[in-house]
């Protein structure tokens, strides 16, 4: 491990709280030391109060802060004299020390202050970094662990057997430390748990971690616990993964994002003695409220295995509890017998972060079986952080989640216009989206883990079918389609209209619905409240002359939709068409096109974007939000429905 400090950038940092947030950053830069949100770090520094008076502030992680990103303001600045106070104490309770630290705080509106900050407190040092290093907790989680720490570190590092963060291990510490000459140690090491360095100069306290890691590292390649994974074929059905996102969406009682791990890496673990290696609990305790203690193993009977899993769960609960109330069962991640694995969430951010936190972890185990054997902490302890009452006070501050949140969108023609604007809503109202485009700018529209845009020529069923394996793998399923591309074909009359605009307009405004519905189909069979909606237009109820070739194909559209509307409603798919008209912030609608039109109708401009019974405007957000409102539970009892979104048209009323 090589350190990231550079004297340039860190120039730029002059107060003592600047250099803090810049080697929190240096930390939280490498996954192999943090991830999303773990680890915590701060810096003892003085400020001046109401009344002109100077005192020692300690400026800790904020709650809810990343290492990776924070800034300034995710520090809580917390009165020292206040927490070596509370260090002296016999006993506190979790939720009396958060009270009196957020008591303690000289800014009432800064988070709450990290449950390790008497820990930093009383560490006699201005900077403090705790990290859980991969390396380190790999070694401590091995038959014979602390031995080991000794063996690579001596009497350098002060070794802290695992006990619950927050007051009781600030208070063992405290206890252990009162005899301790601190300027003879490098560092501290809490089983099963993290890393500690600390110094008076933060270049100093940053880099003995890096150095402390670079010798853990080292230490496992020394002792042949390095991996080399050749390269791992894997052949998943993909209706199989719907099938287990179904099932584990009724369980937790929502529809729930479903992401497979088929990386080299997670195929070779899956391929590993799973059955033992992965039962036996999470690399740090913290990981459980992500990740729960285990996986389920799930083998083609895999509704069984969820039952077994929910048994041994509830069994795990009654074992270990005393008033705590059981969570929700279902696991957080799962392993396909030599398939990968699948990690689940309410959202694809909750998701991918079990999915990280498993790729760390899967490395370690593997890593500590050929150091002598994995060993995790007991279920009593991993349980113990898991209904842990300040954990569970921060799920309960999550709050309610948005509408589409678990649900997974295809929208097509997404890279402009009403598409574009039905991909963005779709997603801010909590759905991921994969948005299919002939334009392949898509990609780059659509980059992010919860919207994947997909280059897809809508007339090809392999495009097609490819775009279903890229929802169904990085989302678990399908719930809502919103058949939304087409072109305009140019105006021709019938005895003129030529055979590429017929067979054009046919192709992409028609046939291509049927192949999205198509392949699509099987999925949402195994959707939660699913549904399609159909883009078709106005020209289906009121077509024009020389419009032929678009006006009949949106009819053809508009007749599937009611066709499949009486298919798939045994199925519990909700099949509605909408018909837009005069859309103008559409790409299409140029300045030039508008004043031209506008000037054969002898209107002005904005006459002619509000020539309707309600004289408004209808924008691509307006045909967005009444998508929206048809995938939602507004149109859970309607089926077959068609509503026009036009301001009012009097040769359609």
């Amino acid at each position: 491990m090589k350190s990231l400090w550079n004297d340039t950038e860190a120039n730029n940092y002059k107060t003592d709280l600047d250099l803090r947030v810049y080697t929190s950053r240096l930390l939280g830069r490498d996954s192999s030391l943090v991830l999303h949100g773990g680890g915590n770090t701060s810096v003892k520094s003085t400020a001046t109060n109401l009344f002109g008076e100077t005192e020692d502030i300690l400026y800790v992680k904020g709650s809810g802060w990343d290492l990776a990103t924070i800034e300034a303001e995710g520090f809580a600045p917390v009165k020292m004299d206040m927490l070596l106070k509370m260090a002296e104490l016999k006993e506190l309770s979790d939720e009396d020390m958060v009270k009196n630290q957020r008591l303690a705080m000289t800014n009432p509106s800064a988070p709450n202050p990290s449950v390790e900050a008497i820990l930093h407190a009383i560490i006699p040092f201005k900077f403090v970094d705790h990290t859980h290093t991969d390396a380190v907790v790999t070694i401590t989680n091995t038959e014979g662990g602390e031995d080991k720490i000794k063996e690579l570190y001596g009497d350098k590092v002060l070794i802290i057997p695992y006990i619950m963060p927050g007051f009781v291990l600030a208070k063992l510490i405290y206890d252990m430390t009162r005899d301790v000459d601190w300027s003879q140690l490098e560092g501290m090491v809490l089983m099963n748990h993290g890393l500690f360095t600390f110094n008076d100069d933060a270049k100093k306290s940053y880099e003995k971690t890096i150095e402390l890691v670079d010798k853990a590292e080292q230490y496992l390649i020394n002792k042949g616990a390095s991996l080399h994974v050749d390269k791992q074929a894997l052949h998943v059905e993909l209706l199989d993964l719907a099938k287990i996102r179904k099932e584990v969406s009724k369980i937790k009682g929502h529809a729930t994002i479903s992401i497979l791990n088929d990386s080299d890496e997670a195929v070779n673990y899956s391929k590993q003695d799973i059955r033992k290696i992965s039962q036996q609990g999470p690399l740090t305790p913290d990981h459980v409220i992500r990740t729960k203690r285990i996986p389920a193993i799930l083998s083609v009977n895999f509704e069984s295995d969820l039952n077994s899993y929910i048994d041994a769960y509830k069994q795990y609960f009654i074992d270990n509890k005393t008033i705590e109330t059981l969570l929700n069962p279902a696991p957080n991640f799962a392993i396909l017998e030599s398939g990968g694995t699948l990690s689940f969430g309410k959202n694809a951010k909750e998701a991918n972060i079990i999915k990280d936190i498993n790729d760390h972890t899967f490395e370690a185990i593997l890593k500590a079986e050929k150091l002598g054997g994995y060993k995790a902490l007991s279920a009593a302890n991993i349980f113990e952080v898991e209904y842990w009452s300040l954990e569970q006070a921060k799920l309960k501050k999550s709050g309610s989640s948005p509408e589409f949140a678990g649900k997974v969108a295809v929208v097509t023609g997404a890279a402009s216009g009403i598409g574009l604007a039905i991909a963005k809503m779709l997603n801010a109202k909590g759905s991921a989206v994969v948005a299919l485009d002939i334009n392949p700018e898509v990609t780059s529209i659509f980059n992010k883990a919860d919207m994947i845009g997909v280059k897809c020529d809508l007339t090809k069923s392999e495009d097609i079918q490819n775009a279903v394996a890229v929802a169904v793998k990085s989302f678990g399923g399908i719930d809502i389609v919103v058949s939304n591309a087409g072109i305009f074909t140019p105006s021709e009359n019938l005895d003129v209209l030529s055979d590429d605009n017929w067979n054009k307009s046919i192709s992409i405004n028609l046939t291509s619905h049927q192949k999205l519905i198509k392949y699509t189909t099987p999925f949402l069979k195994l959707g939660v409240d699913a549904s399609i909606i159909m883009v078709a237009s106005k020209n289906f109820p009121a077509p024009g002359k020389g419009a032929a070739a678009y006006s009949v194909a949106k009819a053809g559209q508009t007749q599937l939709a009611r066709i499949a509307a009486l298919e798939l409603g045994e199925f519990g798919v909700r099949v509605n068409t909408l018909h837009p008209h005069a859309v103008f912030d559409t790409a299409i609608w140029t300045d030039e096109v508008l004043a031209n039109r506008a000037k054969a109708y002898n209107m002005s401009v904005e006459e002619y974007k509000t020539n309707n019974v309600l004289k408004t405007e209808i924008k691509s957000e307006n045909v967005a939000e009444l998508v929206c409102a048809m995938a939602s539970k507004a149109f859970a009892k309607s089926t077959g429905v068609q509503v026009a979104i036009d301001g009012g048209s009097d040769r359609i009323i």
